[in-house]
């Protein structure tokens, strides 16, 4: 009899959730955030002056923390249009880092409640529940009920879980995203049209989902005889790329029209990257990751740089390997792996290095379904485990010991 509840039960469960998603991802969803709100309470317990946040912060002061007091400012005075000027007359850090969708959304929810934080934190919280349920979505084309909902059920809980309780755009962000990338699978290039554009103005990135765009046309190109491709999608791919491609610079010229500084944007951007390095003045590609190399290893621990670019070569050979071969990864379907191949190019050739590095690996988020694929108990439980221990390490650092320098988020 016992044994035949323990075979019972896992199919029952995934009978319930084939039938009623949205509820039982949403009373998943409702459970990792109570484990994020008492995360957060315990962090701001122990949060003492010297952190960002002061002693033993409210959880509104946490949902308004770090660049959440940016989206906040652009929501009440927007952007300025004369750029702010450090003591050497560089670029210093200003609202046009940001994008506009979220916290004038943000701005929009909260006029009942009388305060940004609030709609904030609505938009945060509704966005990641529909983001769950989209993940779960786009995952089933390819993973079974079982395996699609314990990946909802990592990314709910995951390391960077605390975003989807503060004032950040990666949650609506990931909305776009999931149900572009739901779209493309489905090829319901209509949606493109919409998502491309949201996607762009709330989080900086849809130049990736360009390059994924091109590498999904080459690769139907390369299949056509085994899935058709006809005129009308090539018309799609390449326009849908182009628009892509478009709106990844659109901001840079609004922000140029309307300061009047042609590097209006970049200038920005690199105000936040002098805090480590100071005499970076221009953007060059891929020239971040090679600065942190000679930062992290020759100046902060003292070893040889060429023993960093070693280890990145083989850490970018070793993740291409992963999504070229693994076998959970490749259980996700094509999309989706050229997703995460397009974004990390990305983040070679634009970002510097440091501790927001997880923060901006949340868009792959996807990959949490490679995670689900083996059907061992010990290896989902023991995941879900390392989800919450990384969890709560993220928020203390971030929102408890939060400096401006070592613990950005």
């Amino acid at each position: 009899m016992a044994e035949r509840r323990l075979t019972v039960r896992p199919g029952a469960l995934a009978a319930r959730v084939a039938v009623q998603p949205a509820l039982w991802i949403g009373i998943l969803y409702l459970a990792a955030r109570a484990v994020t709100t008492a995360f957060l309470i315990l962090a701001g317990s122990l949060s003492t002056p010297s952190s960002r946040f002061g002693d033993a912060p409210a959880l509104g002061d946490l949902v308004v923390g770090w660049d959440a007091r940016w989206y906040w400012i652009i929501a009440v005075v927007g952007y300025p249009t004369t750029l702010p000027l450090t003591d050497d007359g560089l670029v210093a850090e200003n609202a046009w880092a940001f994008l506009p969708v979220y916290p004038f959304l943000a701005q929009t929810v909260s006029l009942p409640f009388g305060h940004w934080a609030a709609g904030a934190l609505l938009v945060s919280l509704v966005a990641g529940y529909a983001a769950c349920y989209v993940l779960y979505r786009l995952l089933r084309t390819r993973l079974s009920v079982i395996a699609s909902t314990w990946a909802v059920v990592f990314f709910a809980c995951g390391p960077l879980a605390a975003l989807f309780q503060v004032g950040y755009a990666e949650t609506l962000n990931l909305l776009w995203l999931f149900l572009a990338l739901w779209a493309l699978i489905r090829r319901r290039w209509g949606w493109l049209y919409v998502l491309i554009p949201l996607m762009g103005f709330t989080r900086p990135g849809i130049l990736a989902f360009s390059l994924m765009l091109a590498l999904y046309g080459i690769w139907r190109w390369v299949q056509r005889k085994r899935d058709p491709l006809p005129v009308r999608e090539i018309i799609h791919i390449i326009a849908t790329g182009l628009l892509a491609a478009a709106v990844g610079f659109a901001w840079q010229i609004i922000a140029a029209v309307v300061t009047g500084r042609s590097d209006a944007y970049l200038a920005t951007e690199l105000a936040w990257r002098r805090i480590w390095m100071p005499g970076e003045a221009d953007f060059v590609p891929l020239h971040g990751f090679l600065e942190a190399v000679e930062f992290w290893f020759g100046r902060m621990w003292q070893v040889d740089p060429l023993v960093g670019y070693v280890l990145l070569v083989a850490l970018v050979a070793a993740v291409a390997a992963l999504l070229l071969w693994a076998k959970p990864v490749r259980a996700l379907g094509v999309e989706i792996r050229l997703w995460s191949v397009g974004y990390i190019v990305y983040l070679l050739l634009v970002f510097f290095p440091q501790s927001s590095i997880f923060r901006l690996l949340v868009p792959l988020s996807p990959l949490w379904g490679a995670f689900a694929v083996p059907r061992s108990r010990i290896w989902r439980w023991s995941v879900l485990a390392a989800c919450l221990v990384g969890q709560w390490w993220w928020i203390y650092n971030m929102y408890g010991l939060g400096n401006m320098t070592w613990q950005v988020p």
